[in-house]
């Protein structure tokens, strides 16, 4: 990365120099922080991590091997491990991806009657573009969350929600 943009300020570990951090964060490369961001107090980046331009990881957030695209908002007490979350995604306060599966074999996605393999022991949740997860959901190992998607507050999610839609916990209803 370009030195007249980017700090390298520890093995693997660029900050752009217009980002905010917080002397309490916890930064563990491989990580670049894009210009513009904001980790607050506390953060824990535990590594292998891209967190996009002007997107905020807040406070006592824990992120690990994922990418938050631009203007991604992780404010307040969140887990985001194994994931992706699209551009303008945002988890609300103590929002967490669960990214294995409690009998710990490989995750499985879900689309309807859908079901690809992937092989992978860990996997957290992908989040399109716009996505809006609410307070205290669990977003379940695999879980696809739809561009323009809205999850409530306390919800589990398993499976896929569509783009545009919304999951109430017992139902999924398109936007209106």
């Amino acid at each position: 990365l370009p030195a007249d943009e980017y700090d390298q300020i520890g093995e693997d570990v660029w900050i752009a120099k217009d980002a905010d951090v917080a002397p309490t964060a916890y930064l563990n490369g491989p990580l670049i922080v894009d210009h513009g961001a904001e980790i607050r107090h506390c953060a824990f980046v535990r590594g292998s991590a891209v967190v996009g331009k002007n997107a905020v990881v807040g406070n006592s957030v824990e992120l690990k091997n994922c990418v938050l695209f631009d203007e991604v908002q992780v404010p307040h007490f969140n887990y985001v491990g194994d994931s992706v979350l699209g551009h303008r995604a945002h988890m609300g306060a103590g929002a967490v991806t669960s990214n294995v599966k409690g009998d710990r074999q490989p995750v499985v996605v879900h689309r309807g009657s859908e079901r690809m393999e992937t092989g992978l022991k860990k996997l957290g949740a992908m989040l399109g573009d716009y996505a809006e997860i609410g307070c205290g959901a669990v977003l379940n190992p695999g879980a696809v969350i739809g561009r323009g998607a809205q999850v409530y507050p306390l919800v589990s999610v398993r499976g896929t929600v569509p783009a545009n839609c919304i999951h109430k916990g017992g139902s999924v209803v398109e936007k209106r």
